[in-house]
């Protein structure tokens, strides 16, 4: 059974700092090209980082400066450092999976960023 399974999220204060995982199961992790996306309330979901199988990562400008995406072949994770967290930040965040017709998705995390 393909699985992603998301955790990390949580409140923190604007200026702080989270960790975000994804862990994969029931596929071969390493052919999928993997992704953060996120939605917050009332908005489309939108792209925040993808990683290629070889560890390439592309981040939207509004996050670049900010959040590192990476990837853990040998624990079948990804990561998403999501550091100087603005309220504009929050929202629930999902992983996701993609190799060639197929894509998965996880259930989300929720980020609140809130004083």
């Amino acid at each position: 059974q393909e699985r992603l399974v998301e955790s990390g999220g949580g409140l923190v204060q604007p200026g702080g700092s989270l960790r975000l995982s994804c862990a994969a199961s029931g596929i071969q992790f390493n052919i999928y090209k993997m992704g953060w996306y996120r939605q917050a309330p009332g908005k489309q979901r939108e792209l925040v980082a993808q990683i290629t199988t070889s560890g390439r990562t592309t981040l939207v400008d509004s996050v670049k400066d900010r959040f590192t995406m990476s990837r853990d072949n040998t624990k079948d994770t990804i990561y998403l450092q999501m550091n100087s967290l603005r309220a504009e930040d929050t929202a629930v965040y999902y992983c996701n999976a993609q190799f060639l017709t197929v894509t998965l998705w996880g259930q989300g995390t929720q980020v609140t960023v809130s004083s």
